[in-house]
């Protein structure tokens, strides 16, 4: 399987043409005078076109509109000439349904073959030589390669130590032998499992609402505390609540959680007890941002936009302070003795 100078380019699937009537997913590469031209990701980069007349249902007014440069879209297979290498697509002929099983299935796909790559790279291996022994089995044994390396993360050796390979030997009679081997040595395997479980090993989602809460009432900041535990309270160990103070009257409720409708679904009850126990004490709670999942980029420019507002705390402070001090002077000032100057 090494090699010095290792091939690292192979289509992902078995077969080296798509179906009739299938979708693939396919990136522009440029606009003839009767169509454009693709690449099918999917299949190694072989070249497709499609035709103007394929574009779209209804009457083309510009075609910029409908297809550019560079972007990459699902497409129905409409022709396979296995011989010449042509390949005839459609974009109008996509239906909403296609479009969703095509990209499930590409992303899928893109996962797998970024991680076989990868591998391939790092351990000197010919790719298509890989997924000949490995990658192509797991397709035709889990459906997709994608549900086996579900599989690897938890219980590599259920899924791998099944897969073999032939290699010939030399016998001790000098003739040519048949072997059967693992499909992967101790360290190709060892690389595979490793490199699937960091990119495929879940990770926690964080979900995020924002709300606005008042009390007015005497003790209306313990009114407010208690109702922020009682948020807190409605999490659990798979997701903890937790609330905090952006700037009055804004808060923040979060949890982190691998189920994303679990924890959309923890912060809402959250809400509830929160809104629940303020009004008791007749305060109000309202929902700016409902619970949602958040990226780190959101985190970040929430924690930007906290910092700010400390930073505007701390001079509004320093400012109240200066003033103090001032007053604090005045006070020194005997007013009676004050009184009698001015008087006199």
């Amino acid at each position: 399987m090494a090699g010095s100078t290792p091939n690292l380019e192979c289509r992902m699937y078995e077969a080296k043409y798509p179906e009739v009537d299938m979708a693939v997913m396919v990136q522009v590469k440029n606009i003839a005078d009767m169509g454009a031209y693709v690449s099918l990701l999917e299949y190694n980069n072989i070249e497709g076109m499609i035709l103007f007349s394929e574009l779209s249902r209804r009457r083309i007014r510009s075609v910029g509109s409908l297809i550019k440069v560079g972007r990459q879209e699902p497409v129905m297979v409409l022709r396979v000439d296995r011989e010449k290498g042509y390949i005839d697509l459609s974009k109008r002929r996509v239906s909403e349904e296609d479009i969703k099983t095509c990209e499930e299935r590409y992303n899928k796909s893109k996962l797998v073959h970024s991680i076989m790559r990868h591998v391939a790279e790092t351990m000197l291996l010919d790719l298509e030589d890989l997924y000949v022994h490995v990658g192509w089995p797991l397709y035709r044994n889990y459906g997709h390669a994608f549900e086996a390396f579900k599989v690897i993360v938890t219980d590599p050796d259920s899924v791998l130590d099944s897969l073999t390979r032939e290699v010939k030997e030399i016998g001790p009679d000098g003739q040519e032998v048949s072997k059967v081997v693992p499909a992967l040595t101790d360290e190709v395997k060892d690389a595979l499992i490793k490199n699937i479980r960091r990119r495929m090993t879940p990770q926690p989602l964080k979900i995020r609402a924002d709300i606005e809460m008042k009390c007015f009432q005497f003790d209306g900041v313990l009114h407010i505390k208690e109702a922020m535990r009682k948020a807190e309270a409605a999490g659990n160990d798979d997701c903890p609540v937790k609330i905090k103070l952006v700037a009055p009257p804004l808060y923040v409720l979060t949890t982190q959680t691998l189920d994303k409708e679990q924890g959309i679904s923890i912060l809402t009850e959250a809400i509830q007890a929160c809104t629940k126990e303020i009004d008791k004490h007749k305060g109000k709670l309202s929902v700016k941002e409902a619970p949602r999942a958040v990226s780190e980029r959101d985190d970040k420019l929430l924690a930007e936009h906290m910092a700010k507002l400390r930073a505007a705390n701390e001079e509004v402070s320093g400012d109240e302070g200066s003033e103090e001090e001032e007053d604090t002077g005045m006070g020194e000032i005997d007013l009676d003795k004050a009184t009698v100057g001015i008087t006199e």
